[in-house]
């Protein structure tokens, strides 16, 4: 997190540059208002991110571009079977308001979902922010974060060989974002984790078992 004085100092010249260049259209105010709007959010940076969803294979048919969050994609396609993700890294679910199965995208071209074994009806995306600095998080063994605990700064292959944990179904994100995986070694369905508390992986619509767990890194 930034400290108090670093704020301060950088409030102090995007003032500067408010009273004297935002008129004239300086690109240094907007790179300085771009610091602001960063340090208001800690290490998740404010880069741009885009996915263009398409109705039909290899990119063909009308198409709809996201730049954040969108709860329902089916308001604007009646179907997606292919996406590009320009920039960033987002989950897909295949049910609205970010429940279902669930998928990472990274940077690239996805030409063919059933070809990749998804589904082609997906209908809803998450952008997921650009994380620097440390990585935390809390992982219990049932929901409420309630039993056997440990705690987690870096990627786990298994939590069964590696804590003896049988199961994990609830989790305290403290730093970073997350995904998880139903088999060891990152493999098998995912989940998507942000920051929060989250109390009960069953009442958010995930019924896998947790195997392994991986950072979601800026490389993305």
């Amino acid at each position: 997190m930034f400290s108090t004085h670093l704020k301060k100092k950088t409030v102090a010249v995007a003032v500067f540059y408010t009273k004297t260049d935002e008129a004239k259209g300086n690109d240094m105010y907007f790179f300085v208002k771009l610091v602001l709007d960063c340090v208001g959010v800690g290490h998740d940076l404010c880069v741009s991110l885009q996915i263009i969803f398409y109705e039909e294979r290899n990119f063909q048919g009308r198409s709809h571009e996201c730049m954040s969050d969108c709860a329902d994609v089916s308001s604007y396609l009646s179907r997606c079977q292919s996406c590009r993700v320009d920039s960033g890294c987002f989950m897909v679910y295949e049910r609205p308001n970010y429940i279902g199965s669930q998928f990472f995208m990274r940077r690239g071209e996805y030409s063919d979902f059933q070809r990749m074994g998804l589904s082609d009806s997906i209908r809803s995306c998450r952008m997921i922010p650009m994380h620097r600095g440390t990585f935390r998080m809390k992982i219990y063994e049932r929901e409420n974060f309630v039993g056997q605990s440990m705690e987690l700064m870096e990627d786990c292959e298994s939590i069964q060989e590696r804590f003896r944990m049988a199961d994990c179904q609830s989790c305290n994100v403290m730093e970073g974002h997350w995904l998880m995986y139903e088999q060891p070694h990152f493999r098998g369905r995912m989940m998507y984790l942000m920051p929060g508390d989250h109390r009960s992986f069953r009442d958010m619509g995930i019924t896998m078992k947790v195997s392994s767990i991986r950072r979601i890194m800026d490389s993305c």
